[in-house]
């Protein structure tokens, strides 16, 4: 039973609106000023808080603002209850962090309704999704509760694509964001002459091609499977709503944004200042994602080579090294890093030959 703190000092809307929560089954704690309700919300950390702007004591912008200052507190989702109508008064509840703002009188649907709402809310931020195929269905169930969107992920679907095929090109217009189901894929981008350098490696699990429709831009490089890969793709539009209307979603694909942004600075910071022998002990434990379930990795030389970003042949007498000094196994097309303790200290150490 959801517990819900009602903090009011005019006795007859106390007790009115206790007997309404109590009938939708909620346990009702209550208080008859901010005082009391603060130490009650402190002592009984309720799933909700309703409170009311003009009271004795302490008013309702100050319970909201003291509890908001506390880790304890500060998530427990607060909706105003008030009689006050004007716009200032509702902007300054909305920046102080509140929820809603019902106003009196009001009616017994508006308010079972908002409770409702909030409360699916805060259970989808405080639920954990598992980063696969099925932790993005079950987020998205959820989304089409909370935001209302009853056609969301309708238009999500599953490709299944060969190895070696292409998901999109520099210079598309990106109307999908993509989760990788199964397989993998490398984006990169070309220069004039043709040559190619891999950005990104991406495997189970991993979302990719958000960036562009984050920057209202077109894509800015390729993407192409390395195998056979099981690609879920999402539209664009219901990637916005998702960004747009869920702040700990947008959160964490901002936070996924920034990652990539700086491991694509650092990549090319390398180029720049890295010997042939780092830059390529830095390829392998990237491509170490790639590895299968004996530890092998299966990468041509030619894309090691682009993600070093210089000749296979180079690449080819680097990896040679590595083998002879025990740092790695191959056979065929086929890698395994023996030592990877080692090749990070190639990176971070090496002097350049």
């Amino acid at each position: 039973m959801k517990k819900i703190l009602l903090i009011e000092d005019n006795l007859e809307v106390r007790e009115n609106t206790e007997e309404i929560l109590s009938l939708a089954n909620y346990k009702v704690l209550t208080a008859p000023n901010g005082k009391v309700g603060v130490e009650l919300a402190q002592q009984e950390k309720p799933d909700l808080i309703i409170c009311d702007i003009m009271m004795p004591e302490l008013d309702g912008y100050g319970v909201l603002h003291i509890l908001s200052k506390k880790d304890e507190t500060a998530r427990i989702p607060f909706i105003f209850l008030t009689a006050k109508t004007e716009k200032s008064d509702i902007r300054k509840g909305m920046a102080l962090g509140a929820d809603d703002y019902l106003t009196k009188p009001f009616d017994d649907t508006d308010l079972l309704n908002a409770i409702e709402v909030r409360l699916r809310k805060n259970a989808m931020q405080q639920r954990q999704y598992e980063a696969s195929a099925e932790g993005l269905d079950n987020f998205i169930k959820d989304a089409q509760q909370v935001l209302n969107f009853k056609d969301l992920g309708k238009d999500k679907k599953v490709k299944s694509l060969k190895k070696k095929t292409e998901v999109f090109a520099e210079g598309d217009l990106p109307l999908n964001v993509f989760f990788i189901k199964s397989g993998n894929v490398k984006t990169f981008k070309s220069n004039p002459d043709g040559k190619e350098l891999i950005m990104n490696l991406y495997v189970a699990n991993d979302f990719f091609g958000f960036e562009a429709i984050l920057e209202n831009t077109n894509y800015k490089e390729s993407a192409v499977t390395m195998q056979d890969t099981e690609l879920v793709t999402i539209p664009r539009h219901d990637f916005m709503l998702m960004i747009q209307n869920h702040p700990d979603v947008s959160k964490s694909f901002i936070s996924l944004l920034c990652k990539k942004v700086a491991e694509r600075e650092v990549q090319l910071l390398n180029l720049a200042y890295n010997s042939v022998r780092q830059r390529t002990a830095e390829a392998l434990l990237k491509a170490e994602t790639l590895k299968d379930s004996k530890s092998v990795i299966a990468i041509s030389r030619d894309d090691l080579a682009k993600m070093v970003g210089t000749a296979a042949e180079s690449v080819i007498r680097v990896l040679s090294d590595f083998k002879d000094e025990g740092l790695i196994e191959t056979e065929g097309g086929k890698i395994k890093i023996l030592q990877p303790a080692k090749l990070e200290k190639v990176v971070r150490w090496n002097v350049a030959r």
